[in-house]
Parts: C-alpha cells; sequence; structure tokens
C-alpha cells in the first residue's frame, strides 16, 4: 500500500531546533510566512544533493552517532533568530505558558533530566515553572537561555520538539525520551500562533493545523495543505526521507533546519525557488551526525499481544499479491528505485504534491504501523483498516472482508 505519511541536566546554551514548531512537526518540525526564511533560487547546483547537505555520506562510528544524538536533541543551529528575535515567544512563554498549558499542546517533559519529587513541590500552574524546566533543561525540543532573574533570554527548537515523545513513565506527557517517535500530540500551529506579532489571517492558518500536524511549506508558498508528523526512526533503508521524494535524508534535514526552524545554515534548490545562505553557515557541518543518529534509530517493534499471528500470516500472503509491487521486501518503498507515484494513481489527496519539486508522492516504508496512526500524508485515514478499504476501492483489488482484516493484522504486525 502507499502510506503518502529530551539525562541529567544539561548545561544551559550561552544563546536556544522543529525539525519542526513546526512539525513544526516534521518534524515539525517552523518558519512562517512573513517570519519566516525564503529566497529565490541558485544557480548551478544538484536540487536533490544541495542545501548544504553533504555529497557523499560519511562513514558511520559510534562517536558520530553520539554526536548526532546531541544535535537531534539539542541543536537548534541558530534558529533562535526566529522564536525569539521575530516571534518573542521567550516573553509569551516566560510570562503565559505554566506546565498545565504547555502539555496541553503536547510538550513533553523529560523525566530524567527532573530531580527526584520535584513534580510533587512545585506549582504546575505557574509559568515560573515551566521556566524552572527550561533552566533544567527538561522540556524536549526547547533550548532556553535563562538568566540569574529567572528571565528567558533567549529560546529556539530542536529536531526532538517534532520527532520525540515520551513513554508517560510519570504521567501523562512526562516520561524517559522514545527519539524517532512523532509527537502527534504536540499542536505547533497553537504554539506558533501564541506570538504578537502575526497578523490575524496567519493565526488563522496555524490554528487550523490541529495536534500532529504542520505544513513545511507554508512560509514558502503560501498555501496550506498540513501533513501528519511523520516518525524519525526505521530509516536505515530509506533513500528519500519525504512524501515526494525530492531528496535524501540530508536534504531534509537541511530543509527543514534552514527554512523551518530557522537555523543559520545553507539550502538552496532551484527547482522550489529557494537561495538562502549565512555566515557562519551552522547547519551544514552537522548533517552527517545527524543523519548516523536517525539511522541508529530502529522502528519499535509492535507490543506483545497486539495482533494475531496466524492471521497476519494469511495477510502476508494478500500483501504479497497486492502491495508488494510498490512495498517492495515486505515493507520496503519502490522509491529507492526512483519511482513516484501520481496522486490519482493512489487516490489520495495531490494538494501537497502540487507544491513540491516532483508533483507525485514516493510509496511509503512501512515501519511501526501499529504506533503513528492517522495515516497517508495528511493523515486522512484514521486506521489501518482504513487504508486498506480505501486501496481495495481506488485499486480495485477486489479483497474480501476477511482478506481486508487478514491484511489489516499483517500491517500491525511490521
Amino acid at each position: 500500500m502507499n502510506d503518502p505519511t529530551i539525562a541529567s541536566t544539561q548545561r544551559l546554551r550561552a544563546t536556544v531546533h522543529v525539525a519542526l514548531l513546526t512539525l513544526i512537526a516534521v518534524a515539525v518540525g517552523a518558519a512562517m510566512s512573513g517570519c519566516g526564511v525564503s529566497g529565490s533560487a541558485g544557480e548551478g547546483r544538484d536540487p536533490s544533493a544541495t542545501a548544504g547537505a553533504p555529497a557523499t555520506e560519511a562513514p558511520t562510528s559510534p562517536a558520530l552517532v553520539a554526536e548526532g544524538q546531541r544535535v537531534f536533541r539539542f541543536e537548534t543551529f541558530g534558529d533562535e533568530q526566529v522564536w525569539t528575535d521575530t516571534l518573542h515567544l521567550n516573553e509569551i512563554v516566560e510570562k503565559n505558558v505554566d506546565p498545565t498549558a504547555a502539555l496541553k499542546v503536547g510538550l513533553k517533559v523529560d523525566a530524567d533530566a527532573l530531580p527526584a519529587g520535584i513534580l510533587e513541590k512545585v506549582d504546575l500552574k505557574s509559568p515560573a515553572t515551566t521556566v524552572a524546566l527550561l533552566k533544567m533543561n527538561a522540556v524536549i525540543g526547547l533550548q532556553a537561555t535563562v538568566d540569574a532573574d529567572n528571565h528567558i533570554t533567549r529560546l529556539g527548537v530542536t529536531c526532538a520538539l517534532c520527532h520525540s515523545n515520551v513513554d508517560n513513565s510519570i504521567m501523562p506527557g512526562i516520561g524517559r525520551r522514545k527519539d524517532g517517535w512523532p509527537n502527534r500530540d504536540l499542536n505547533v500551529g497553537a504554539i506558533i500562533a501564541l506570538s504578537t506579532v502575526l497578523s490575524a489571517d496567519k493565526k488563522a492558518v496555524y490554528a487550523s493545523w490541529g495536534p500532529g500536524k504542520y505544513d513545511p511549506r507554508y512560509n514558502q508558498d503560501g498555501k496550506n495543505t498540513p501533513l501528519v508528523l511523520p516518525p524519525a526512526y526505521g530509516l536505515a533503508q530509506v533513500k528519500n526521507e519525504t512524501h515526494t521524494g525530492e531528496g535524501p535524508i540530508s536534504y531534509w534535514n537541511a530543509y527543514v533546519a534552514v527554512t523551518q526552524m530557522g537555523g543559520q545554515g545553507n539550502f538552496a534548490d532551484p527547482r522550489l525557488g529557494i537561495d538562502v545562505t549565512h555566515a557562519p553557515d551552522m547547519v551544514t557541518a552537522k548533517l552527517p551526525a545527524l543523519r548516523a543518529y536517525q539511522h541508529s534509530l530502529p522502528a519499535p517493534p509492535p507490543p506483545a499481544g497486539s495482533f494475531d499471528a496466524a492471521i497476519a500470516a494469511r495477510g502476508r500472503t494478500v500483501f504479497d499479491r497486492t502491495c508488494a509491487g510498490c512495498h517492495l521486501g515486505g515493507s520496503g518503498t519502490d522509491n529507492n528505485n526512483g519511482t513516484l507515484h501520481p496522486a490519482a494513481e493512489t487516490g489520495v489527496d495531490g494538494a501537497y504534491a502540487a507544491r513540491t519539486a516532483n508533483k507525485r508522492y514516493r510509496t511509503t516504508p512501512l515501519r511501526a504501523l501499529w504506533q503513528h496512526a492517522p495515516y497517508f500524508h495528511d493523515g486522512s485515514a484514521a486506521t489501518l483498516a482504513d487504508v486498506v478499504a480505501h486501496y481495495n476501492r481506488v485499486r480495485n483489488l477486489g479483497l474480501t472482508t476477511d482478506q481486508q482484516r487478514d491484511l489489516v493484522e499483517y500491517l500491525k504486525s511490521l
């Protein structure tokens, strides 16, 4: 099927990455129209290997992976210039966002960064507690500089904002990190819309996204077709980690870091009319380590007892007959061979693809499907049963009710 889809206290940064606030969200992943980064087309660059992305893959080592983890969790690439200097979210968070409100919009807290028993001693309805959590580097995906008077002087975001979750071992939203897991509770749009510098029209767009969604092109073309925040695990065998296959993983990391997070780096893609440069470039040199860490993150296996193995085995037979032409090897993607699919071929909405360089969708690799509903690039399928029913109809697969059930069980096993 084609599924177009924060241990101890750290030293504070001197000056505070979304693969999206956005994603943001992929992710975010999230600079905004009028506040983000845009530019004109560059000349003479290979667009799919551009953007400051390394031309060749560096050898992986434990040290490189460890550095990549630091980049993924704590590196802002200098994006404070957007979140602090432009949006002034440091002031809003300090004055108005208490921990209860922060959890409500999907922000997560790293339990390993908290002193034992601290949550029983603090006021979770006080913004001062949020400042204290930021000072302890406990809010996943946010980096803050807090002065001696407990004022947030700099605030920035990291990749982990959109692409990390927690195990809720302390309480909902507070637990141990689960890097690579998409934060489908995160309401990036609502967070961005807190800024007082945005127009009412822009605030309305951000408010329309809802939890777990982000539009990584809104600040580039002014259009609004938000995507679900994707997982950042299980990428080791994936060539192009974008819904529309514009380039390899480091291409998208650079795109998000520079054009969405507001990182001070270089990105160029003439196909999209984007050419952004900064001196110094605070992004490009960090991309190999970031990619190495992402490649090290395995897709989480399905929980014990979450699917019926016998039924899933029958479903694999159905899958091999009806889906394996695009999802190669039982869960992969024909995009590794360069294949892309028109929206009409898959029956999904084509509005997002039309905004991209390739105008078509890649076959999404199937990894930990049990973990990251909803499905398709826009979240239009709430369940795996909805996905199967969609393709049975659009592709005229002719599957019986029992065969559809078997196929769903197989997908739950991935």
